[in-house]
């Protein structure tokens, strides 16, 4: 039997490029409550899943996802919190792990402070970042073909991603009654969990590997 109430959370996992598996998990049961075999994740598929719960009477509270561009849009009346993990993940990738300009080190520490932090904190230091560096941020200079151009563009991706995600990074914050997590954890857990066990059983058909991926999940 399914519970009532549910934190969704949802993410995808893929098996070289034949599939994926996209898992939907209640993170107050821990049960897998659906999950479909993919060839890519797309948000309709997404939509599908929240349906095919809500269809079996389960009402879901909130949603836990990796903010895939226009997912967080998409559930107008369910509170979706952005898995902080994944946004740390996005930083990471615009400025890396040891950015070398002050601008960037400052705001890869702040990032680095998301999972532990609150909503008020985090917002204040991202503003107050925003309006030390902001005349930095709009410096110019002219590429070869003499067009002007911003010259920390990467810096500037960084801030702008944080700013647009802010409204879905703190929600587990602002719905505490709701005891929503701030990641994905607790289904990305149980993907590394299934690759390994699933790696010693290399060879398997693509079949057979399916049933090892029903058996394991259990849904």
């Amino acid at each position: 039997t399914f519970p009532n109430v549910v934190n969704l959370l949802m993410d995808t996992t893929y098996f070289g490029r034949v599939f994926g598996v996209m898992v939907f998990k209640d993170s107050l049961s821990g049960q897998i409550l659906y999950k479909q075999y993919v060839k890519q994740e797309t948000n309709k598929l997404y939509l599908y899943g929240v349906e095919e719960i809500t269809r079996r009477g389960i009402k879901i509270q909130s949603i836990i996802c990796d903010g895939r561009k226009g997912l967080l849009d998409l559930f107008e009346n369910i509170p979706i919190q952005m898995c902080n993990f994944h946004q740390v993940a996005i930083i990471r990738r615009y400025l890396t792990k040891n950015p070398k300009m002050h601008a960037s080190k400052e705001l890869w520490l702040l990032t680095l402070m998301l999972k532990n932090t609150d909503k008020e904190s985090f917002e204040g230091g991202l503003n107050d970042w925003y309006v030390k560096w902001n005349d930095f941020l709009n410096e110019r200079t002219l590429d070869v073909k003499g067009k002007s151009r911003y010259k920390h563009k990467k810096l500037r991706s960084a801030h702008r991603s944080l700013k647009t995600n802010l409204p879905w990074l703190f929600t587990w914050y602002d719905n505490l009654n709701l005891n929503i997590p701030n990641t994905t954890n607790a289904i990305d857990g149980h993907f590394a969990d299934l690759k390994n066990k699933l790696r010693n059983h290399n060879g398997l058909s693509l079949e057979r590997k399916k049933k090892f991926i029903d058996e394991f999940f259990k849904a």
